[in-house]
Protein backbone atom coordinates (compact mmCIF):
# COMPACT_ATOMS: atom_id res chain seq x y z
CA UNK A 1 0.00 0.00 0.00
CA UNK A 2 1.30 3.46 -1.01
CA UNK A 3 -0.24 7.01 0.41
CA UNK A 4 -0.41 9.55 -2.24
CA UNK A 5 -0.87 13.12 -1.57
CA UNK A 6 -3.57 14.98 -4.31
CA UNK A 7 -2.17 18.62 -5.47
CA UNK A 8 -3.99 21.65 -5.53
CA UNK A 9 -4.86 21.14 -9.32
CA UNK A 10 -5.98 17.41 -8.36
CA UNK A 11 -2.74 15.60 -9.45
CA UNK A 12 -1.01 12.09 -7.55
CA UNK A 13 1.81 10.63 -8.52
CA UNK A 14 1.51 6.98 -9.18
CA UNK A 15 4.31 5.02 -7.02
CA UNK A 16 7.66 3.96 -9.23
CA UNK A 17 7.02 0.52 -8.16
CA UNK A 18 3.37 0.35 -9.67
CA UNK A 19 4.20 2.00 -12.75
CA UNK A 20 6.87 -0.33 -13.30
CA UNK A 21 4.76 -3.44 -12.94
CA UNK A 22 2.08 -2.13 -14.84
CA UNK A 23 4.29 -0.74 -16.94
CA UNK A 24 2.93 3.25 -16.68
CA UNK A 25 5.17 5.76 -19.17
CA UNK A 26 4.79 9.29 -19.99
CA UNK A 27 2.03 9.50 -22.34
CA UNK A 28 0.07 6.51 -21.40
CA UNK A 29 -3.57 6.79 -21.29
CA UNK A 30 -5.38 5.61 -18.02
CA UNK A 31 -9.34 5.25 -17.38
CA UNK A 32 -10.27 7.29 -14.24
CA UNK A 33 -13.70 6.08 -12.75
CA UNK A 34 -15.46 6.01 -9.29
CA UNK A 35 -16.73 2.41 -8.18
CA UNK A 36 -19.11 2.77 -4.62
CA UNK A 37 -16.95 6.02 -3.33
CA UNK A 38 -13.32 4.10 -5.00
CA UNK A 39 -11.28 5.42 -7.71
CA UNK A 40 -10.19 2.73 -10.02
CA UNK A 41 -7.44 3.67 -12.31
CA UNK A 42 -7.09 1.41 -15.59
CA UNK A 43 -3.94 1.37 -17.92
CA UNK A 44 -5.93 1.70 -21.10
CA UNK A 45 -4.63 -1.42 -23.42
CA UNK A 46 -3.86 0.51 -26.31
CA UNK A 47 -1.23 -1.83 -29.36
CA UNK A 48 2.09 -0.10 -29.80
CA UNK A 49 1.74 1.40 -33.52
CA UNK A 50 1.78 -0.60 -36.00
CA UNK A 51 0.86 -3.65 -34.26
CA UNK A 52 -1.91 -5.67 -35.80
CA UNK A 53 -5.38 -5.95 -33.81
CA UNK A 54 -8.92 -8.05 -34.65
CA UNK A 55 -11.89 -5.84 -34.97
CA UNK A 56 -12.80 -6.90 -31.78
CA UNK A 57 -9.52 -5.54 -29.69
CA UNK A 58 -9.57 -2.25 -32.48
CA UNK A 59 -13.68 -2.25 -31.18
CA UNK A 60 -12.81 -2.48 -27.48
CA UNK A 61 -9.89 0.10 -27.48
CA UNK A 62 -12.42 2.68 -29.71
CA UNK A 63 -14.82 2.43 -26.93
CA UNK A 64 -12.16 3.08 -24.20
CA UNK A 65 -11.11 5.77 -26.02
CA UNK A 66 -14.27 7.11 -26.90
CA UNK A 67 -15.30 7.13 -23.00
CA UNK A 68 -11.49 8.81 -22.26
CA UNK A 69 -12.89 11.73 -24.70
CA UNK A 70 -16.33 12.42 -22.90
CA UNK A 71 -14.31 13.22 -19.81
CA UNK A 72 -12.21 15.27 -21.81
CA UNK A 73 -14.82 17.78 -23.07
Amino acid sequence: MSIVKVTRKGQITIPKGIRDTLNIKEGDLLKVEERDGRIIIKKLGIPEPGKPVGIDEYMKIMNELEEVRKNWR
